[in-house]
């Protein structure tokens, strides 16, 4: 019986690319962000301040790079996964960490996701913008 698996998952020098990258398109644009690097089980690998970023937005960067790696799809699909079925928006809506809208994305592909990255900080459109450079950075898409 085989005890233990083997898991892929990003590395260091991969998560701190994807951060940079991030900041560099934030910054090229004049806009302020926090964007944040996660694993495949949601362990916080890189993140990046620009001064000037709104503070709160820390952890709305992190928890939305968690809440991409934990479901392996962009945070804001959210609300079309759960449709119009009230209860599972109330109860998806009061767990700690999860962000329903925009500018988390999973890293990898569709089926084989290693991890998650999240911008906040900017607009939606902008913060999703950024985790895509992010992406591009280390040679990954996503393909939803």
């Amino acid at each position: 019986m085989q005890v233990l698996a083997a898991t892929p998952g990003i590395t260091a020098e991969a998560a701190a690319a994807a951060v940079q990258a991030a900041v560099a398109h934030a910054e090229a644009r004049g806009w302020k962000i926090n964007v944040a690097v996660v694993d495949r089980g949601g362990n916080l690998m890189a993140f990046l301040r620009m001064p000037g970023a709104f503070l709160h937005s820390i952890q709305i960067a992190i928890d939305k790079a968690y809440t991409a790696a934990s479901f392996g799809f962009p945070t804001k699909a959210w609300m079309g996964a759960v449709g119009h079925d009230e209860g599972m928006k109330l109860g998806f809506s009061s767990q700690p960490r999860l962000i329903v809208f925009g500018g988390g994305l999973p890293i990898g592909g569709k089926d084989e996701w290693i991890g998650g990255i999240g911008v906040s900080g900017a607009s939606e459109a902008e913060d999703e913008e950024c985790a895509r450079a992010g992406l591009a950075a280390i040679g990954f898409g996503i393909t939803q």
